[in-house]
């Protein structure tokens, strides 16, 4: 991928002009021969992963949902392939219809037979609209739930992977019982009796993300968010002005530091330097480690355990200081 067809965003113009003159650099260097601009590329590179380091290194909660937002961030597919041996995706709610936005199966995890799923957004015009941008409508849901019966019935562990920016709101969607889908699910997810880790890995947007994240260790990248609403739709509400969004990001508390301090999340995963995208298989590589250390730290309880565990984690939200 090239300067001119990587994707950038606002705060990284100063990258993208500098990574422009690299490889133009380096045309040059191809004709002039071997060695011909090494000295001046070296310091170029040297002084692009040094404003990558420092953009990344402030970045405020607005810049941080366009980084989870990133068309190149790897999606559910791409853990998938980075992270799961032997996956079988499973289709369908057996009640209505196959909805690609919440993708799962079975397969096994550095050894270990799991159930997964997770939204997916996909990569390109053709898959997002097969995924309907990672928006799921109850039939994905309801899958979920289907496949979290079956981790339950087969004494399997359950891994999740967030990346939504909320349930489907079409006519459709509620016709079909939208809301009480993602109840269900929701639900589900705390009465399993089997281990459950969630991982934020873009954006989990409201009840769409909580519907597939409410689990016994919630993880987050570093550049991720989680909340309620979106900026956009929060700041159309209280401000009528989807302008505002940066102001209403802020005041939401929606960044992975905010989150720990509430015990909304238990785990930030730090990302590469420039973020997930810049590097996808060192991100992935992350949250499997991650998600790996979670795991058997919960395979040490019992069923029970890991009830009281999950209810426990879910009751002390924003108590942490309290009493």
């Amino acid at each position: 991928m090239t300067a001119a067809t990587r994707h950038y965003l606002d705060f990284e113009r100063p990258i993208a002009d500098l990574e422009a003159k690299i490889e133009e650099l380096s045309r040059l260097s191809d004709t002039a021969g071997p060695g011909a601009f090494d000295q001046e590329l070296a310091a170029l590179k040297h002084r692009v992963e040094d404003l990558r380091r420092e953009a990344y290194a402030r970045l405020d909660p607005w810049q941080k949902t366009q980084v989870a937002r990133h068309p190149e961030r790897p999606h559910f597919v791409d853990y998938v392939s980075g992270l799961i041996d032997e996956f079988v995706e499973l289709r369908g709610d057996r009640k209505f219809a196959d909805d690609q936005a919440v993708v799962g199966g079975l397969g096994r995890f550095r050894g270990m037979p799991v159930v997964v799923m997770g939204h997916e957004k996909g990569h390109d015009t053709t898959t997002r609209l097969k995924h309907n941008f990672g928006m799921a409508r109850p039939e994905g849901y309801r899958k979920a739930v289907r496949l979290m019966d079956m981790a339950e019935q087969f004494s399997l562990p359950v891994i999740t992977f967030v990346d939504t920016a909320g349930a489907y709101p079409g006519v459709g969607a509620e016709e079909r019982g939208q809301g009480e889908a993602i109840a269900r699910s929701t639900e589900r997810c705390l009465s399993l009796t089997t281990p459950m880790v969630a991982t934020i890995v873009g954006e989990g947007g409201s009840g769409g993300a909580l519907a597939i994240a409410a689990a016994n260790r919630v993880l987050i990248l570093e550049h991720s968010i989680y909340s309620v609403i979106s900026p956009e739709a929060g700041s159309s509400i209280l401000f009528r002005d989807r302008a505002e969004a940066p102001r209403m990001a802020n005041a939401m508390k929606i960044t992975a530091q905010d989150l720990i301090g509430f015990g909304i999340v238990d785990r930030i995963i730090p990302e590469p330097a420039g973020g997930a995208h810049s590097d996808p298989d060192a991100a992935i590589k992350a949250v499997g480690d991650a998600v790996e250390e979670e795991l058997k730290a919960l395979f040490k309880l019992s069923p029970d355990g890991i009830l009281r565990q999950r209810a426990d984690r879910f009751y002390a939200i924003g108590r942490k200081g309290v009493g």
